[in-house]
């Protein structure tokens, strides 16, 4: 069709690589599945409904994990994409409810999607009597009655137990009374803050059942507590630490995957670099001033960047500029080009690929490059690729995915909407556009290729990112390596507290209810009938508000800014509130599918920012004021010139002003004043602090621009050890902060109370500090650019920096710190 011609083999595409961008090959080799004998105890009519969709035996690793959960044990299976995870919750929840027609279970995805891929998977297996059913936000009113009366085995999600089930658990307490089984698939996606008040979700699903009185008949271990959960998990490190965490039971693991799998080619593409442009040296900052990167979440409309990502993306395509400070540096290709030219290449030779793209925009952008591609060499061969992403109708998303199934379409961009799941069959290829944070995410998308255990090909294409360009020449710290363990943190006061309230408005909470959520709950209930928030009686803790309490589960910190088009009033999408002073300030540039508009006014309030239509030569960047103090210490490390610390401190940001920077250049315009709120943060943080001596033996001559550069270049390395985004945190460097009295570098979560990766970087330091530093070192720009120690979002525009001085603060620090 269109003149593409069928490569049997998706190593061809490898070979249109430029030779010049492929750092490092990886093959994984071909493995071959191990079956075991059903289980003694699956029903006679399940085995037979398995066989009928071609099930003749399960892998050891079900079987494995079916047992432990038929046994009351609960249980996490951590094994790799299309390993047939599903199977294991399903044996033992089906095999539960044909013995016990009255028995039900629930099923948790982090996604809806998901959840509707589960329920086709369930429907198909035909077994009387389940009548599995979708309970989520779409679910239409009149349907919920039948499913709350009917359904015994409900499929939803963390936002949809928390808002509408435990709330309102009355209305449920047949179906709780009775639940023998809880399935959280993708476990691992439960991390930091929402995984943090997932994990109290969990604990308050175990509090009201209990209220219930759920039995089960006792099983071989004699064990008669219920439900029993049952976790899924992309391969994870010590996925058992990490289920007992999110759940607070102890939790079995089976992670020795026992399925069959194809041979991968993994090849790792840094795009080349491209002329730089002349760019005005802004003027210095103060040297003595706290430099610092903005932390905070980013938007969070199912993807893991914010909006301006695509925004330096695309100023990067149009001539180069990508929010580099305004100074000369090199610059590479664009991760978005490269990959979209990848895919072109793909479709052109009849290779099924999937791209993955970090941002909704990004997904569009690539799609819309790779068909103007194809269409350019053959007219109408555009029409074989796609996006695909959240936001779309679900009669869009259906569509697209049949399309896909059936050959229509060959390649589609996508964010990390199908990593999850769902499922895709008959993948060739898959490019993978930037780190997607972790290797559990890596694995996860390079899983979607390789069809009925054919020759499958996967390509990590880099950003221009320290972390990315470390990656791709140290192939050592993705292959060969266990993944990387879920970070969460349940004992979180600020997750703590509104969950207390949460449990408290369900049903008074009382002392024996208190070992669930932890041994900080009493404390923090101290401080609610403190503050009046709870009323405390002889019988327990009351919830005094009228109305339910506003807990949000992802950390947002309130409702999402709503970008509307002034002239006609149509939405064109929301930003994170973290995000939004940066984002959709007034006299912002803000890009929507390709197109730009210009902020006219941010109405915090009313939680809206209109816009209008407009092509201006210029992009937008805010530039904030940061100070830090610390509030407490809670460990720390004493290694003579050099401090090590993790505690407590309090964060105060505002957005003062934005430059306006021209497009192709950088040249800064001019500077314009913004009039936004003062932003507190209470966090934890890790910190490092060095003698002046010791910076004056290694010969550092620019101590604010050696601290500030290394700052970057950490946050920046950050994820390779901490399941976080580094959107997900921010950092400080000072050549004499008041707190500690010596130069000193903070990084620190951008989420109240913490998140859990500041601490994960304290235990880890050496390792971490030593990859910052091997990253810095190995570039191979002179003076420092975004691939080692400048910043996307730095509020003093990447002034001052230092590379040379980072590398010998790096050195004085890794020399100290015991390993």
């Amino acid at each position: 069709m269109h003149g593409v011609t069928t490569v049997a083999e998706p190593a061809e595409l490898l070979r249109r690589l430029r030779p010049d961008s492929v750092t490092h090959i990886e093959r994984v080799p071909t493995r071959a599945g191990e079956t075991v004998p059903w289980p003694g105890w699956v029903p006679d009519p399940l085995r037979e409904a398995f066989a009928a969709r071609g099930v003749t035996a399960p892998w050891r690793h079900q079987a494995e994990a079916a047992n432990h959960a038929h046994a009351g044990r609960h249980v996490v299976v951590a094994t790799g994409t299309a390993s047939g995870k599903s199977m294991a919750y399903q044996l033992p929840a089906l095999a539960a409810m044909l013995e016990d027609p009255r028995a039900t279970a629930i099923y948790l995805a982090p996604t809806k999607a998901l959840a509707a891929d589960q329920l086709r998977a369930l429907a198909a297996l035909g077994i009387d009597g389940v009548r599995p059913a979708c309970y989520d936000g779409d679910t239409p009113r009149e349907e919920r009655e039948w499913i709350r009366q009917h359904s015994r085995f409900v499929l939803t999600n963390p936002d949809m137990l928390h808002h509408g089930i435990l709330p309102g658990h009355a209305a449920w307490q047949t179906f709780l009374r009775r639940l023998r089984f809880v399935v959280i698939d993708e476990c691992h996606t439960y991390r930091g803050v929402f995984g943090s008040h997932v994990a109290h979700v969990l604990r308050r699903l175990r509090r009201v059942v209990g209220r219930y009185g759920s039995v089960r008949p006792a099983g071989p271990t004699g064990s008669s507590h219920a439900p029993v959960f049952v976790l899924a998990s992309a391969t994870s490190g010590d996925p058992a630490t990490s289920a007992k965490r999110l759940t607070g039971l102890v939790v079995e693991a089976v992670a020795d995957d026992a399925s069959p799998r194809g041979g991968v080619t993994f090849a790792l593409c840094e795009p080349p670099l491209v002329p730089s442009y002349e760019r005005r040296d802004r003027p210095p900052s103060q040297r003595d001033r706290p430099l610092e990167e903005a932390g905070g979440p980013p938007e969070r409309s199912g993807s893991s960047a914010p909006d301006g990502s695509l925004a330096r993306e695309v100023a990067a395509e149009r001539g180069g500029e990508a929010a580099r400070g305004g100074e000369a540096a090199p610059v590479r290709r664009s991760a978005l080009r490269e990959s979209a030219d990848l895919l072109a290449d793909a479709v052109t030779n009849g290779v099924r690929t999937l791209a993955f793209v970090r941002s909704r925009r990004g997904a569009e952008a690539v799609a819309t490059m790779a068909r103007r591609s194809l269409d350019e060499a053959v007219p109408g061969l555009g029409a074989r690729v796609a996006a695909y992403r959240g936001g779309y109708l679900r009669e869009e998303r259906r569509e697209l995915e049949a399309a896909f199934h059936s050959g229509e379409l060959l390649g589609l961009a996508s964010t990390n909407a199908l990593e999850l799941g769902v499922d895709l069959v008959g993948l060739d290829a898959v490019v993978i556009c930037g780190w997607p944070g972790t290797r559990a995410s890596m694995w996860q998308q390079a899983g979607r290729a390789g069809r009925n255990g054919h020759e499958a090909l996967a390509v990590l294409v880099a950003r221009d990112d320290p972390l990315d360009t470390y990656l791709v020449h140290h192939p050592e710290a993705l292959f060969g390596r266990p993944v990387e363990a879920t970070v969460l943190d349940p004992s979180n006061p600020y997750v703590l507290a509104p969950q207390l309230c949460s449990a408290a408005y369900e049903a008074p909470l009382t002392r024996a209810d208190l070992p669930l959520f932890g041994p900080d709950a009493p404390a923090v209930l101290d401080e609610l009938v403190a503050e009046g928030i709870l009323r405390r009686r002889p019988s327990g803790w009351y919830w005094t508000g009228e109305g339910r309490p506003d807990v949000d589960l992802r950390g947002t910190g309130g409702l999402p800014i709503c970008v509307v088009e002034a002239a006609t009033g149509r939405l064109l999408g929301t930003v994170d509130p973290g995000s939004s002073h940066f984002m959709v300030h007034t006299g912002a540039v803000y890009l929507h599918q390709g197109e730009s508009y210009v902020v006219d006014t941010l109405d915090l309030d009313d939680a809206v920012a209109l816009v209008h239509r407009a092509e201006p030569e210029w992009s937008t960047h805010a530039r904030d004021v940061t100070s830090l103090s610390v509030v407490s210490v809670r460990s720390y490390v004493d290694a003579g010139p050099v401090g090590l610390f993790f505690g407590d401190v309090d964060v105060t940001s505002q957005v003062v002003s934005y430059q306006r920077r021209r497009i192709g250049s950088g040249e800064v315009l001019g500077t314009w004043p913004l009039d936004l709120p003062t932003r507190e943060l209470r966090t934890t943080a890790v910190w490092f602090t060095l003698s002046p001596e010791s910076l004056e033996a290694a010969g550092v001559d620019d101590v604010p621009g050696g601290l500030h550069a290394a700052e970057h270049a950490a946050i920046g390395l950050l994820p390779l050890v901490a399941t976080c985004d580094r959107w997900d945190i921010g950092g400080l460097s000072t050549a004499a902060h008041p707190d500690t009295g010596a130069p000193t570098v903070f990084v620190y979560d951008g989420h109240s109370g913490g998140a859990g990766f500041a601490e994960r970087a304290y235990k880890i330091a050496a390792s971490w500090l030593q990859a910052t530093r091997d990253a810095i070192d190995g570039c191979a720009c002179e003076t420092g650019c975004p691939s080692c120690v400048q910043s996307p979002k730095c509020g003093n525009g990447n002034n001052p920096l230092s590379k040379p001085d980072a590398v010998r603060v790096l050195d004085v620090v890794l020399a100290s710190l015991p390993s």
